[in-house]
């Protein structure tokens, strides 16, 4: 392979995910494959690749002001380039020269001679300051424009940021704590399914158990498929957050009967195949729904292996095909913005924008809605997002519940034992800066009549 695997590699996945749209979790393993790169050198091309994402923005502006152009009039092979050169400079322990001269060779491979020349002159530009001095050049002051001046520094577009805030009830070192961990790379977490497998064979395959879900085991490094568990389905990857609000639901009481278990939005099947686990060792049966077919069909490979009578169904949870008060307990994993899983999908924070969270609330309310209506008395839903913005958390379930006496909250804190800082309830929000888990919100809501 020609010049710097790793950094063609990180190279490669830049280039995909502005060029074809991509998602740079699928495009990653694709290069690492391409390039046969293990161990220390897919670290580092994950690192160079992720890293450059997550800190796009902040490395546009820098970047910008030392071109004499707009960036859109850029060769796009080249501002992936200098993007990947300035992370190297500004967030790396990479010698300066080193990050210059593999950055002007990948302009000089993939665009020119006199694109590589002005590279070098950007990039040289670019290892003048350090991330603080560029911030000082460049961001709006701290006590003039705290949401701005963040922002830039921790490489967040302003109305996360200020959506943080809220979030974290203007706490402001909370808030800097909360986007620094969003650019902190993720572990991965497995869950054992439930009667298929056990933390304690995942541990003796080299991982290690999770602080609270007795299903969990974070492994440290490693591809998860050289786990036997998780080759054969037995295991999966999910993170510590979303098995907790999984198990939250299931362990709730609910009087008898507390057999028919309903997943709206279940694709692509972990907290199905957490859920379907636990039913089947209580004898219950768990339906599956998911609108797109080949999310569908995930949900039935996780479930596969799995000897309940557990049924996986093609639909719009809006528009339920089964009887009203039908189940004992529904989970509604509402499509969301996905800004509690920012520090595992690099590029989302660029590619979503304020105006999403409109259309996903009338579609996160339609949906609960729908699950109150398939819940009986006396069973409960959880209500559970991938996002703390306060726009598709709490304040949808205050809205759909408004005017309603047949709905009462249930302080959801209990069904986590163990662990700290949950707030005052009744509902949770998890932190990865708090918890180390993926942001995610949990209501709990019991149907009374």
């Amino acid at each position: 392979m020609k010049g710097d695997s790793p950094r063609e590699a990180a190279f490669e996945v830049l280039r995909a995910v502005s060029a074809d749209d991509a998602y740079a979790n699928l495009a990653m393993p694709a290069a690492l494959r391409r390039h046969e790169l293990r161990g220390r050198d897919a670290a580092l091309a994950t690192e160079l690749a992720y890293g450059t994402l997550r800190g796009q923005g902040t490395y546009d502006s820098v970047v910008a002001g030392c071109v004499t152009r707009p960036l859109e009039d850029l060769d796009p092979p080249l501002l992936d380039a200098l993007r990947l050169g300035a992370h190297q400079l500004l967030a790396t322990r990479v010698p300066a020269h080193a990050a210059v001269s593999t950055s002007v060779d990948l302009v000089r491979r993939h665009v020119n001679e006199g694109a590589a020349r002005m590279a070098n002159a950007v990039l040289r530009r670019i290892g003048e300051r350090d991330l603080d001095g560029w911030a000082a050049e460049l961001a709006p002051s701290r006590d003039a424009n705290l949401t701005g001046y963040l922002s830039f520094r921790h490489a967040h577009p302003a109305w996360i940021v200020r959506a943080l805030n809220d979030a974290l009830g203007g706490d402001e070192a909370e808030l800097e704590a909360a986007l620094r961990a969003d650019n902190e790379p993720a572990g991965v977490t497995l869950a054992a399914r439930p009667g298929r497998a056990t933390v304690e064979e995942l541990a003796g395959a080299g991982a290690r158990p999770t602080r609270w879900s007795p299903y969990g085991a974070e492994l440290e490094s490693g591809s998860p498929a050289r786990l036997a568990a998780v080759r054969e389905g037995r295991a999966g990857v999910q993170d510590e957050g979303s098995q907790l609000v999984a198990l939250a639901l299931a362990t709730a009481p609910v009087q008898p009967p507390d057999e028919r278990w309903l997943d709206l939005c279940a694709g692509p099947g972990g907290k199905a195949a957490l859920l379907a686990g636990l039913l089947t060792q209580r004898g219950g049966r768990l339906l599956a729904v998911e609108q797109h077919e080949h999310r569908a069909r995930l949900i039935a490979q996780a479930l596969a292996g799995d000897p309940g009578e557990h049924e996986v169904l093609v639909g719009d949870a809006t528009q339920p095909s089964w009887p009203e008060a039908d189940f004992d307990r529904v989970l509604l994993d509402a499509p969301c913005t996905g800004l509690g899983a920012l520090r595992r999908r690099p590029e989302s924070r660029w590619r979503r924008r304020p105006a999403d969270v409109a259309g996903l609330r009338r579609l996160q309310s339609d949906l609960l809605r729908s699950a109150l209506w398939s819940v009986r008395p006396g069973g409960l839903v959880a209500y559970v997002t991938c996002s703390p913005h306060l726009a598709e958390t709490v304040t949808v379930v205050d809205d759909v519940l408004r005017g309603r006496d047949d709905v009462e909250r249930v302080d959801a804190r209990p069904y986590l034992p163990g662990v700290p800082d949950l707030g005052d309830g009744p509902d949770v929000q998890l932190w990865p800066h708090r918890h180390g888990t993926d942001a995610m919100y949990l209501a709990l809501l019991r149907r009374t009549e």
